[in-house]
């Protein structure tokens, strides 16, 4: 038999033996073989190019940054790779506001292949903990829409928004000194927060803040492979599979965190500009990154993109229908999700976050499928699913170190500051239902509890000896 039949057999016995794999929900089509777009991978078998496992993805806050970390959470279990969390007394976040240490790891998720939970950038300490060959990634959101969120979602817990009137935002935005703390523990939400996120000085001196905006634009840049743009993220995820030369099925998702329209509030004639104005480090990083996402676009090629928008959106909708009974998915209020470990954290009464609820009785989501804990973690909350990750991984490393002896967990002591331990026992004896964090001020918001309580069912699903794939 020549070499180019026995070529063909072996592309034919892949696609078959994909198609059957995957029951059908991720039956591409044959047109991904032809496109032009370089390197474009509809299975391993296609590319001599591995797959890079090594991501610490920065997650700001209000950026579309929960739907990535989901991604993130699904291709880690796919691939059995280890994701950085927590340790307990920081919750879901590392100790946000605080700036990130190592020490806030939690040691059952050592040595990490990705990070991406919330916190506080510090190059220095992720270089300590990633390996060398680290991709850096974060996301970014158009300041106008995105304070507009913040102030909605923060404000009950962010002071600077407390304080204002009515809570109304242009009420702010008319006079922002007259309610803004710049040293509050919660100021982060009020100003400048992709800049504080990635760990730069959200209240620089106006007399150089020129100078200084363009020194940490060109320092982000550095530090970044890809800054992702939140408006258009579906453009952003085709940048990031050819970075971390991923398949397509790897890149999809269903959009979570969300608010009702209700909860959302248009913005009236000047007030974008007077939010850019407020957060100007923010706008100027922004528009540079926008700028840039556009012409890595324009350098990949208009047709390539085009073609790989439109099977990432078509693999999407099938991923989705096959979830969903056929259908699309229904967005439904907490009260309205009859399964715990899908219910999305409430701010506050005057937010309403939406999730989503799987249908009952169907082929596809029989629970202990192997359809179903895909379905499950594609919307599975942040909180739920960092706390099903972190058991399934403390399970992993025991069973990785059965003659160890058991380190004990840090005192809290040593990883929060006096004050902030006083802090968390006040929140503890407060003990509301979920909070949002940052865990480690006195006035921030309370941590979700549950944390280190016994593990959910979906939990021992998970952490069984065999991994699931999503």
């Amino acid at each position: 038999m020549s070499q180019k039949k026995i070529f063909l057999v072996i592309v034919a016995i892949s696609t078959v033996s994909l198609l059957l794999h995957h029951g059908g929900h991720f039956s591409w089509t044959m047109e991904a073989l032809h496109l032009s777009c370089p390197s474009l991978r509809t299975h391993p078998s296609f590319s001599l190019k591995p797959k890079h496992t090594n991501v610490a993805f920065l997650k700001t806050h209000k950026t579309a940054s929960t739907t990535m970390q989901n991604l993130f959470f699904r291709f880690a279990e796919r691939h059995n790779l280890t994701v950085a969390l927590p340790v307990q007394a920081c919750g879901h976040q590392f100790c946000y506001p605080r700036t990130f240490s190592t020490h806030l790891v939690h040691p059952h998720t050592l040595p990490p292949n990705m990070v991406t939970s919330h916190m506080r950038f510090n190059r220095a300490e992720m270089q300590r903990l990633m390996p060398n060959d680290t991709i850096y990634v974060t996301i970014l959101r158009e300041p106008g829409s995105m304070f507009e969120s913040l102030f909605s979602y923060y404000n009950q817990y962010c002071q600077s928004f407390k304080r204002v009137p009515n809570g109304s935002l242009e009420a702010f935005l008319d006079e922002p000194w007259r309610y803004y703390r710049p040293d509050e523990n919660d100021s982060m939400y009020a100003r400048n927060t992709l800049t504080f996120d990635l760990g730069g000085d959200k209240d620089h001196p106006e007399a150089d803040k020129a100078a200084y905006a363009r020194a940490f634009v060109a320092k982000t840049e550095r530090v970044f492979s890809l800054v992702m743009i939140a408006e258009y993220f579906d453009e952003s995820l085709i940048l990031l599979r050819h970075l971390l030369s991923w398949d397509l099925e790897d890149m999809l998702y269903v959009k979570l965190n969300m608010r009702t329209s209700g909860s959302k509030h248009s913005l009236s004639p000047g007030l974008p500009a007077k939010i850019r104005a407020w957060n100007n480090l923010d706008a100027r990083l922004y528009d540079h990154f926008n700028a840039s996402l556009w012409r890595q676009l324009a350098a990949l090629g208009p047709a390539c993109v085009a073609r790989e928008l439109r099977l990432l959106r078509r693999a999407q909708e099938k991923l989705v229908r096959g979830c969903f009974d056929g259908g699309l998915p229904q967005l439904r209020s907490a009260a309205q999700i009859k399964n715990k470990e899908l219910r999305p954290w409430q701010p506050s009464a005057k937010v309403d976050i939406v999730g989503y609820d799987l249908p009952t009785n169907t082929n596809a989501t029989r629970p202990g499928s192997l359809a179903h804990e895909l379905c499950l973690k594609l919307i599975m909350p942040e909180v739920q699913y960092t706390r099903v990750l972190l058991r399934s991984q403390s399970l992993r490393y025991r069973r990785s170190y059965p003659l160890r002896s058991p380190q004990p967990q840090q005192p809290i002591r040593s990883v929060l500051s006096r004050r902030q331990h006083v802090g968390m026992q006040q929140m503890h004896r407060q003990a509301p239902p979920l909070g949002p964090g940052p865990a480690s001020s006195p006035t921030a918001t309370p941590r979700p509890p549950g944390t280190q309580s016994r593990a959910t069912r979906v939990g021992l699903r998970s952490a069984g000896p065999q991994r699931q794939t999503p």
